[in-house]
């Protein structure tokens, strides 16, 4: 079996690779399979160690039986009859990527999504979250420092550059531990202490963003303890705050009778309403990790920012570190994503408007909606690691078989969206927008 590892061309930010060539040696080695690898003049690994692994590097991917990438394919790249894994990003019937699935199926081809390779838990199997949540960590520091400095407050975090203006995560996470050593000998202003971080949510995006924080003098707060710190006479100015919010802690029954269930709150989330604003403004630093549909309530709205900031006020939140990046959504002021280059913006409640940069009445906000791909080399290896071992799985599957017959382990059959043209049965719902194929267009 050939697999080919198509080049990454949604911008010129993305270097990752969903398998290093350290791993394509070891599944030719190991499983006998032959690769085809698309020439990349960005790519994090450089072609010629494809080829010292045993890939051949070729433009044309036609010959391959599978091919991977890291994300979607352009529609006028899709080739006819293959399969594909990529982050496909249309469970949600996100509408930029209609066109695209709507082009595979018109091919007759299949396609398998990483964010479906579960466990039986629905707990993602191959990911970057992690990766994710280290590089928005680094950004959102870099722009406290940025917007402390505007203020006219001198400060330690001004040293830290954005996360892929570093060599490696080593010499990112060598600077936060300087940043760190600087707040316990000299302190932080009085201004902006005490620094409270809060994190919302506690999955593989907040750990990563924490493991960031964690290299600074931190001390830990229970949601409880956040509003009474700043006049309780005990906060300290030579370290920062912790505080990690749980679903229970963001939202209460819409029932008054009724108690907080963490099911209930996943299956039926229009019973609950929001709560964050109670934490709101004795935050210095939001970092936002959560999945966040619809469905459910928001994080932060644009009534709660306009409130905290209302009547020229300058309350302690300074920055939100959006690395879901929802647009509109789980932090309603993340009006649009941003890149890594110019990863801020500031949305200024009295008008609406943002505004990009760090100065501004109003908070940062930075939204990065691609943070793995500042860490390339880290997360790619992290990923392969993950990865190969269901690409072999994947290369012992007759995918001519029917759905009910994919000879395919459970975590692999669940990311089968669609297959030879068709969509999966339990995928059925995205049809009603992707529209008319151009054939059915052409012969109503």
């Amino acid at each position: 079996m050939i697999i080919g590892i198509r080049r990454e061309d949604k911008n010129r930010w993305e270097r990752r690779v969903p398998l290093t060539p350290q791993d394509v040696g070891a599944l030719i080695r190991e499983r006998g399979l032959r690769f085809h690898v698309q020439p990349s003049p960005i790519r994090v690994f450089p072609d010629g160690e494809y080829a010292a692994a045993g890939a051949e590097v070729r433009e044309d991917l036609r010959a391959c039986d599978f091919i991977v990438g890291v994300k979607e394919v352009p529609p006028a790249l899709l080739i006819p009859k293959k399969s594909y894994l990529f982050f496909a990003h249309v469970i949600k019937c996100q509408p930029y990527n209609m066109p695209m699935l709507r082009r595979l199926l018109d091919l007759g081809c299949t396609l398998l999504d990483y964010e479906l390779i579960t466990d039986t838990a629905g707990r993602r199997l191959v990911f970057f979250g992690r990766y994710a949540g280290l590089a928005g960590m680094i950004d959102t520091l870099h722009a406290l420092g940025e917007r402390l400095t505007i203020e006219g407050i001198a400060n330690p975090f001004a040293e830290i550059r954005l996360a892929h203006e570093y060599a490696d995560l080593g010499h990112a996470e060598a600077a936060v531990e300087r940043l760190g050593a600087r707040i316990a000998a000299e302190g932080l202003d009085p201004r902006v202490s005490p620094l409270i971080f809060g994190f919302a949510g506690y999955g593989h995006v907040s750990q990563g963003a924490q493991e960031i924080l964690d290299r600074l003098p931190v001390k830990t707060l229970a949601p409880s303890e956040v509003a009474g710190l700043r006049g309780s006479g005990t906060a300290s100015n030579r370290a920062v705050y912790k505080v990690v919010f749980k679903e229970e802690h963001l939202v209460v029954p819409r029932d008054a009778g009724a108690k907080f269930a963490l099911q209930d709150y996943y299956d039926h989330p229009e019973r609950y309403r929001s709560t964050f604003t109670d934490y709101l403004p004795h935050l210095s630093v939001l970092v936002n990790g959560i999945f966040w549909t619809e469905r459910y309530p928001r994080l932060v709205t644009k009534e709660a920012v306009a409130a905290l900031f209302a009547n020229g006020a300058r309350p302690q939140l300074r920055v939100i570190g959006d690395i879901s990046c929802d647009i509109d959504g789980s932090v309603e002021i993340t009006r649009k994503s941003t890149e890594p280059d110019q990863p801020c913006f500031v949305y200024e409640p009295a008008t609406g408007r943002i505004r990009d940069g760090y100065a501004g009445e109003g908070p940062v906000v930075m939204a990065v909606d691609n943070l793995p791909c500042e860490l390339p080399r880290e997360s790619s290896a992290f990923f392969s690691h993950v990865l190969k071992d269901f690409v072999g799985a994947l290369t012992s599957a007759d995918l001519s078989a029917g759905f009910e017959k994919l000879a395919l382990p459970d975590s692999l059959e669940r990311a089968v969206i669609a297959l030879r043209g068709e969509l999966r049965p339990r995928f059925a719902y995205i049809g009603e927008h992707l529209g008319a194929s151009p054939a059915d267009a052409e012969h109503p």
